[in-house]
């Protein structure tokens, strides 16, 4: 399901939602055969326009006799909603995903998305819904491509190569997934023949690296069967070492499965 609660008249309307149902509406314009519709402001506020808007998509989409003016989880509408959006990845269905996530970073990361996920072959619908999912939660919905701790917690980690004073810091998580210790920050760079050991802030300053770093992890880990096999809890401690963050995760997860017709 795209939505946790109700959007619309006397609904609960959590932001994150109306956006939601906002931006599914906008998607479906083309659905009013004849009728000039004005798009709606994507702001997670519900107001008269988006009422409106939910009310129009009932009765001349849909062709029901009247409209409650409410979407609910699972409801025919959503149902509707879904099954009218366009073929392909856009934008717009990224921001559904995250719905939380600032238009310009969505700009920033969407490209090289299509191009990394097409690149390392994570292209099956449940591959490709298990990756945004989690690539969300770590990066914050795209906000963050560095780690927001100093990493000093991550000083005499051997088991990720740091057995140089510093390293901690040095090496902590950048990227989209984010890659931490030095053993993880050489293989990268054996891999792309780009030095980030020498210089490891760099994977956080190029919107293609911290998306193809992501990526290359994904498939260096042999996440891929985990995610064909739809085991969250392994995929996510595969990536996560454990579970943390699980639930929103999942959360992600589930929206981006209904997108996908999952």
């Amino acid at each position: 399901m795209c939505i946790a609660k109700s959007v619309g008249l006397a609904a609960r309307n959590d932001v994150a939602d109306v956006r939601i149902v906002q931006v599914l509406l906008n998607l479906n314009a083309e659905a009013w055969s004849g009728v000039a519709l004005k798009q709606l402001s994507v702001d997670g506020q519900i107001g008269p326009n988006t009422i409106d808007a939910i009310r129009d998509f009932e009765t001349r989409a849909m062709g029901l006799p009247e409209s409650d003016g409410l979407v609910t989880p699972g409801d025919a509408t959503m149902a509707r909603l879904l099954a009218g959006l366009p073929p392909g990845p856009t934008k717009e269905k990224l921001g559904i995903v995250m719905p939380r996530a600032m238009p310009r970073r969505i700009d920033l990361y969407y490209e090289p998305l299509v191009k990394g996920m097409t690149r390392y072959g994570i292209d099956s619908p449940l591959q490709i819904a298990h990756f945004i999912a989690q690539l969300a939660h770590e990066s914050g919905s795209l906000l963050y491509a560095e780690e927001l701790a100093d990493g000093s917690a991550y000083n005499g980690r051997t088991d990720l190569g740091n057995n140089e004073p510093g390293d901690g810091p040095r090496f902590k998580g950048r990227g989209l997934i984010q890659l931490t210790g030095r053993n993880n920050y050489r293989d990268y760079s054996r891999f792309t023949g780009v030095d980030y050991v020498s210089d490891p802030t760099r994977l956080a300053l190029d919107a293609f690296a911290c998306v193809d770093v992501a990526c290359w992890f994904w498939q260096s880990r042999k996440i891929g069967p985990l995610a064909e096999a739809d085991d969250a809890r392994a995929v996510t401690k595969r990536i996560n070492g454990g579970y943390n963050g699980l639930d929103d995760r999942l959360e992600h997860l589930a929206r981006a499965k209904a997108l996908l017709g999952l």
